[in-house]
């Protein structure tokens, strides 16, 4: 590598951080932001289990049937379902920004451009991670009680990192795409309900013929599926490269897809 493109390298690490220190300063002004993250996925699980829980844990096989089944089951799938609910702020902050003025100003400035963008996703990343916290603390209160050693969750928490890195993208990109605040609270909403039509709630196995193809086959079910092999020690299979697989494509679309719109379209 040339000296030039390692000054290049260093120049933009450092933009990036403070750019990320902006992002993270903002999350810790607004905390209301971070606290939305885990407030859906957390009210939801409170109603699954303790509404629906013992009726859908008793048809899981468990041996005790119930609450405590059903609690292991859907953990992994409000993870995944906290991840995608944090889009929704990630796209709302990044057209505020464009929208306000502040990213005209940035490009004024002597920065370099990708730091921008790279700090809104590793803020949205750690907002989200912040976020998770709540959500596994409150499942561990009503009664999940995962057999995941030290290994297991050093890697449950690489694949929510993985996953939040890639929605990340994506919703950075939908914020640049949106024109203006309100549509950019409304193109992340699918993202939310895709867990929903995947194995999140209920297994795919029990589902109709055309909704159980669809299940088995959008990115998020293998998602959950290695979260909750994982979690629960229950069987992986080639879950886990089309998770990885699947970040991995959503990440290159949305940075691609990012770096097109903010360098077309004007800030005002």
């Amino acid at each position: 590598m040339t000296t030039d493109a390692m000054t290049t390298l260093a120049s933009t690490i450092g933009d990036s951080r403070t750019m990320l220190r902006r992002n993270l300063k903002h999350a810790v002004r607004y905390p209301v932001l971070t606290l939305m993250v885990a407030g859906i996925p957390i009210v939801l699980l409170l109603l699954f289990v303790y509404v629906f829980g013992g009726t859908l844990g008793a048809g899981l096989g468990g041996v005790s049937g119930g609450r405590a089944e059903y609690a292991d089951f859907l953990t992994p799938g409000m993870l995944v379902l906290a991840i995608a609910s944090a889009a929704q702020g990630t796209a709302i902050t990044v057209a505020m920004d464009m929208n306000e003025g502040i990213i005209a100003r940035f490009r004024t400035m002597s920065i370099a451009r990708a730091s921008v963008l790279t700090g809104h996703v590793v803020g949205a990343v750690v907002q989200t991670m912040i976020g998770l916290a709540f959500v596994v603390a409150v499942a561990l209160l009503i009664g999940f009680r995962p057999d995941a050693g030290a290994l297991e969750w050093l890697a449950v928490a690489g694949v929510l990192v993985l996953v939040s890195f890639a929605l990340s993208w994506l919703s950075v990109a939908m914020g640049l795409a949106a024109t203006s605040v309100e549509g950019a609270s409304n193109l992340p909403m699918p993202l939310v309900l895709l867990p929903f039509l995947g194995s999140g709630f209920v297994p795919t196995e029990s589902m109709p013929a055309g909704l159980r193809w669809f299940a088995e086959y959008q990115p998020f079910t293998p998602m959950i599926d290695t979260l909750r092999g994982l979690l629960t020690g229950s069987a992986i299979g080639s879950s886990a490269v089309q998770a990885v697989a699947w970040c991995a494509v959503i990440a290159l679309a949305g940075y691609l897809w990012a770096r097109a719109s903010y360098e077309r379209r004007p800030a005002r």
